[in-house]
């Protein structure tokens, strides 16, 4: 667990968010005021992009991809 800068797909800007798990580029788990949401990783410009519009997780303890349990 670890803070990361992150674009924020509601902002469209960048702020910082919590990044919970972390398995691949494009298994991310990431938190943004209080929602965990799904992430990616773009190396080209070493940002997380965060999906707290479409990618809210229902289930907030197990990941959506390898179904881990985040804490």
């Amino acid at each position: 667990m670890f803070t990361a800068k992150a674009m924020i797909h509601s902002l469209k800007a960048q702020d910082e968010a919590v990044i919970l798990h972390e398995k691949g580029s494009n298994d991310v788990i990431a938190e943004y005021k209080g929602k965990r949401c799904t992430a990616i990783y773009n190396p080209f410009v070493g940002l997380f992009y965060v999906d707290d519009i479409y990618g809210i997780l229902p289930d907030q303890h197990r990941c959506p991809v390898c179904g881990e349990y985040v804490a």
